[in-house]
């Protein structure tokens, strides 16, 4: 995060009738923290509150059915189509607005994309008969992703082609639930507009088959969007804050909307009556890779230059959202390219984004690492939550723990993130820290982790900052002891070791050229040994340059280039193991010239990385031409390849130069048994316990932290 004022972004903004303190809008997603009923209960109170207690500008809430159950498209999602469900907006409105934030909602119908209405068997609204799937994108799901996902409940689909008849109610329970909405004392709604819901799918000319007066020709297809806003504004008057979500194009979606669609549609919706458009996209869901390529991109900013042709279209403000980091927003904002910034993971990460920005401490923002925790529990209907915050999405507001009144003693061992992560909480809850690592550095796994992903770097950054500024007493280079936690004399003890990394019993895994994860952890950080320089010529010189580098905790920068030019691997790479580790190595490697095959007997690969990222990741890898085995028996390691028997008990070979072992990693409590048994109250945190990747040593942390406050 670089320093700045942010006066933009922190400048009081207008949309129609609405006053916003800041230009900072919380964007509209769907989190299943809804009751099961539909009504807005104490969990997502609790969760907005939050976002408004963080000083944001506006709340505004994700699809809020208009005619739910029909047209949901998850189980947790907020209803607004009767005024049973006015209570519980009002007492969210009430709980934003003593904050000073205001509050809005989305208005929703979800059309072809209701897998509530699938499950309950219920008929789809649609425009007209989609097209069948080209592709299966489940085929990158894990299977227990599958079974989470609402694929199993439903048994068959049957599409509903909307009549006039039917059209004219949608429109009225779009007026209806907008009125609801001014009623609960909300200030303001968004008709979505996008995302391939009903009403984007009226517009596009890809779902859009229809040859009456609402199909065909672009001002037949908009006509359903602009009678529903008509309909809206006709129902809450001009004192009400209306917007609409227009897609600004349709990624990899042959004769989809595009952005001259867009502008097009901008321009009408202003004159039907619009406050605002909020600018976002969709894309080819066919695609797994384009998951993360539209409205929740990969690539940061990558809506803005979209934003800008709309705002340059209207006279009305421009919302721009999808991977705006706070000086990129500003910057828009100060030329004239949009108006206000929505964020979304960002904000599940830090709802604190806003106030840490307006106290001048950009630096404190815990940033989101786009890891797509979020959004892939969504895909297997649970609640939201966030990798790097285990608040998110919590029944309620995690109470701080207690200040320890008696100045307790607290030593965590280990300066991973998991360890990094429990030292910070404890050290903010008053209790004294020692925090004991081995190694020459913080970071553990993390550094090896920012190399391979560049985003996980943002985190590392950010633990190393936190607990530097804290009064936390590092010790690096130190051994735990029973002996030296004996003289500490600690109330409480923190093991967080992480794993146990050791080479499976894999026919050929001693031979020379092959490496274990700690091998290659210890090759791309510098941590040269001598079995290590015997395997690959490493010297202590450049050993010396590359560690002192990834020691720095601005980037991971200089590795990244040098390992372009140099790494002491041969052409050809074999990874056996096809999880998180294996493919994140995959690419790594591949990106620096790399021949690379992966193989692993497990049925699916990439576990430990989301939904929504493995399918990402698994396509490039694919563009790179990495080989992919899944399924694989009898994988045996011979001086120059992998020798398996594929799924389809064929016998395949991966020539390799070199082999990566990229698996073995398990839980490790053996000094948490030695340190119990020595009579001290140990609690664990991170992989030793089990790998749980950075979202199991940040939620375990926050456990070990508060557990002890609370004792």
């Amino acid at each position: 995060m670089q320093s700045g004022s942010f006066t933009h972004l922190l400048s009081p903004g207008r949309i129609g009738p609405l006053e916003l303190r800041n230009r900072l809008i919380v964007t509209a997603m769907g989190v299943n923290l809804a009751e099961p009923d539909g009504t807005c209960g104490e969990r997502i109170r609790a969760f907005h509150e939050e976002q408004a207690r963080g000083g944001v500008g506006l709340v505004n809430m994700g699809v809020a059915g208009v005619a739910w159950p029909t047209g949901g498209n998850e189980p947790g999602q907020i209803a607004i189509s009767d005024d049973r469900f006015i209570p519980g907006l009002a007492a969210i409105a009430e709980a934003v607005h003593k904050h000073g934030a205001k509050l809005s909602t989305q208005l929703h119908h979800g059309g072809y994309v209701a897998p509530e209405d699938m499950k309950a068997g219920r008929p789809v609204w649609v425009p007209s008969i989609p097209d069948m799937p080209t592709r299966d994108i489940s085929a990158t799901w894990l299977l227990d992703e599958v079974a989470r996902s609402p694929a199993p409940q439903i048994k068959s689909i049957e599409y509903r082609v909307m009549t006039l008849e039917d059209i004219r109610t949608v429109i009225g329970q779009f007026a209806a639930a907008a009125r609801r909405a001014q009623q609960a004392g909300l200030d303001g709604v968004e008709i979505h507009g996008g995302h391939g819901y009903l009403l984007s799918s009226f517009v596009s000319p890809c779902s859009n088959k229809r040859t009456d007066e609402y199909g065909g020709s672009f001002e037949n297809r908009v006509r359903l969007l602009l009678e529903v806003l008509r309909a809206v504004r006709a129902a809450v008057g001009p004192g009400f804050a209306v917007w609409c979500k227009l897609d600004s194009r349709e990624v990899g979606r042959k004769g989809g909307i595009t952005i001259e669609d867009a502008k097009r549609t901008a321009k009408l919706v202003e004159e039907a009556g619009a406050n605002a458009i909020t600018v976002t996209a969709y894309h080819d869901t066919d695609q797994g890779k384009l998951h993360s390529a539209s409205h929740t991109p990969d690539e940061p900013g990558v809506n803005l230059p979209c934003a800008a042709e709309i705002k340059a279209a209207v006279t009305i403000p421009v919302i721009a959202s999808g991977r705006i980091e706070p000086e990129v927003g500003d910057a828009h904002i100060a030329r004239g390219a949009i108006d206000f910034v929505a964020m979304g993971r960002k904000l599940l990460a830090d709802p604190y984004l806003p106030k840490k920005l307006q106290d001048g401490r950009p630096q404190d923002i815990l940033p989101c690492i786009y890891c797509y925790t979020c959004i892939s529990a969504i895909y297997t209907q649970e609640p939201v939550r966030c990798a790097v915050n285990p608040e998110t999405g919590s029944k309620s507001r995690r109470a701080a723990p207690r200040a320890a009144s008696t100045g307790r003693r607290v030593v965590v061992i280990g300066g991973g993130p998991g360890g990094m992560e429990a030292a910070r909480r404890l050290d903010a809850a008053g209790h004294e820290v020692v925090l004991l690592e081995r190694g020459s550095q913080l970071g553990g796994t993390l550094r090896f982790a920012a190399l391979a992903y560049a985003a996980n770097e943002r985190l590392l950054d950010w633990l190393r900052r936190q607990v530097e500024a804290a009064k936390i007493d590092v010790r690096l280079g130190t051994e735990a002891t029973p002996e030296l936690l004996r003289s500490l004399a600690p109330f409480a003890v923190v093991v967080a070791t992480g794993a146990r990394r050791a080479l499976p019993s894999l026919p050929g895994a001693d031979l020379p050229h092959v490496f274990s994860g700690d091998d290659l952890r210890q090759l791309m950080l510098g941590e040269s040994s001598t079995a290590l320089e015997k395997k690959t010529g490493w010297t202590t010189r450049l050993a010396a340059k590359i560690g002192a580098a990834t020691g720095m905790t601005a980037n991971l920068d200089f590795v990244r280039k040098a390992t372009h030019q140099w790494m002491p691997l041969g052409k050809r790479i074999a990874i056996v193991g096809g999880e998180l580790v294996g493919l994140e190595l995959a690419e790594f490697l591949a990106e620096r010239g790399r021949s690379v095959g992966v193989v692993d007997e497990v049925p699916r690969l990439g576990a430990g990385l989301t939904l929504v990222r493995r399918m990402r990741l698994i396509e490039e890898l694919q563009e790179h031409g990495v080989a992919l085995h899944a399924g694989a028996a009898n994988i045996r390691i011979e001086a120059d390849c992998v020798r398996f028997t594929d799924a389809s008990h064929r016998e395949q070979s991966i020539a390799a130069d070199h082999v990566i072992v990229a698996r073995g990693a398990s839980g490790d409590l053996a000094l948490v048994e030695r340190l119990q048994a020595a009579g001290f109250a140990v609690h664990t945190v991170g992989d030793c316990r089990g790998v749980g990747y950075i979202e199991g040593a940040m939620r375990s942390a926050a456990e070990a932290a508060e557990a002890i406050s609370a004792a």
